[in-house]
């Protein structure tokens, strides 16, 4: 299958396997931040942010699709000792296919092994965590144990978010390194939940009133704050990455950019650029937009697309097209519809049954009963 399905396609589900994966971890990561930091404001999205980890089960059963047709989503796994695909299949394969073996970041069972590893951990902490959570103000001794606990999921997170930037990302394209790219991933991840939760939020409270609490204008002004800060952040980390190829000028490190920039997916690379800086920086820094919850909401959904578009354009242009063939885009296959709308329609049915079940939103609507069930 992972040779009859093209790596585009595999690319359109990895990216939206990420983009899940980084929803999961990011809600119960915002509440424990504010839990340390004693944020008060913290009660009001605490349930609606936790109740992303709900999205946990879904995320482990496409990642054990990814490794089952990892073949199809690595291509560096297709080097000339086994080449799964036809002949010129990639051009890069027929051009500069890498030879093996690689270094040992590129072994796949390794890769398996510590990618499955991983989100295990991570699902034990983060369930630990939402346990202590409920019984927390239940005594001192139970306070106690849940801010260690708490203190432990910003750190396994950064460690886990960098190991998916290299995994996913960094290492598509064997030998091309960045030092500051495991924290550029995190950051631009981490901007997107905050935006994510904001829609949530506006959508739940102000288009469909189903929060039994709603969320007040305060709070979506603290969430605008820590978006303009990410924002701001994933430029620095963006342009601190870019600017070390560029004037160093080394071919071998510079082509993946130039791929990006002039290549066949150039217009998602300037897109990238003006949804993730452009246009949520010189809105969220006026002061009027983030007293707004409906500015702050329409610049959230500008940089969720934005989102998605970056880590798509991270895999799929790892692998450049010679100039006699076009690289194929997003979506032109049922492959990609089909694969993205059961992976959001599932998270949505998950995401809403822990809402209900958090307290959060109203189970009077179609089918709600069934989903708190």
């Amino acid at each position: 299958m992972s040779q009859m399905i093209p790596f585009t396609s595999w690319s359109v589900l990895t990216a939206d396997f990420l983009i899940l994966l980084h929803l999961t971890m990011g809600g119960v990561t915002l509440t424990a931040i504010l839990t340390l930091i004693g944020a008060k404001w913290r009660y009001s999205i605490r349930n609606i942010a936790t109740a992303l980890f709900g999205l946990y089960p879904l995320v482990f059963a496409i990642l054990v699709i990814l490794m089952l047709f990892r073949h199809g989503v690595f291509p560096w796994m297709n080097g000339p000792l086994k080449n799964g695909f036809p002949s010129g299949y990639f051009y890069w394969l027929a051009v500069a296919p890498w030879p093996r073996p690689l270094n040992g970041w590129h072994n796949e069972y390794f890769l398996m092994a510590r990618e499955i590893g991983g989100l295990a951990l991570v699902g034990w902490l983060w369930r630990r965590f939402l346990r202590l959570q409920e019984v927390s103000e239940r005594s001192q001794e139970d306070w106690e144990r849940f801010k260690t606990t708490a203190s432990l999921i910003p750190f396994v997170h950064v460690l886990y978010g960098t190991m998916l930037g290299w995994d996913w990302e960094m290492t598509m394209v064997p030998r091309w390194e960045s030092a500051i790219y495991g924290m550029a991933h995190f950051v631009s991840n981490f901007g997107m939940t905050l935006a994510v939760i904001v829609v949530m939020c506006y959508i739940l409270d102000r288009k469909m009133h189903r929060f039994i609490k709603g969320v007040s204008t305060t709070v979506f002004n603290y969430l605008a704050q820590m978006m303009l800060g990410f924002t701001i952040l994933w430029t620095y980390t963006f342009y601190a990455g870019y600017a070390i190829y560029w004037y160093g000028n080394i071919p071998d490190e510079r082509n993946r950019y130039d791929w990006m920039a002039t290549g066949d997916y150039d217009w998602f690379f300037w897109t990238v650029i003006t949804f993730r800086f452009i246009i949520p920086f010189s809105m969220l820094v006026l002061t009027y937009v983030r007293h707004s919850p409906v500015s702050i909401y329409r610049v959230a959904i500008v940089m969720i697309i934005g989102t998605w578009l970056e880590r798509y354009m991270w895999v799929a242009a790892s692998v450049p097209t010679d100039a006699f063939h076009r690289a194929v885009m997003p979506f032109t296959r049922p492959f990609d519809w089909v694969v993205t709308i059961l992976s959001f329609g599932i998270a949505w049915f998950l995401l809403r049954r822990n809402l209900i079940r958090n307290g959060v939103m109203k189970a009077d609507a179609p089918g709600a009963a069934v989903s708190a069930a």
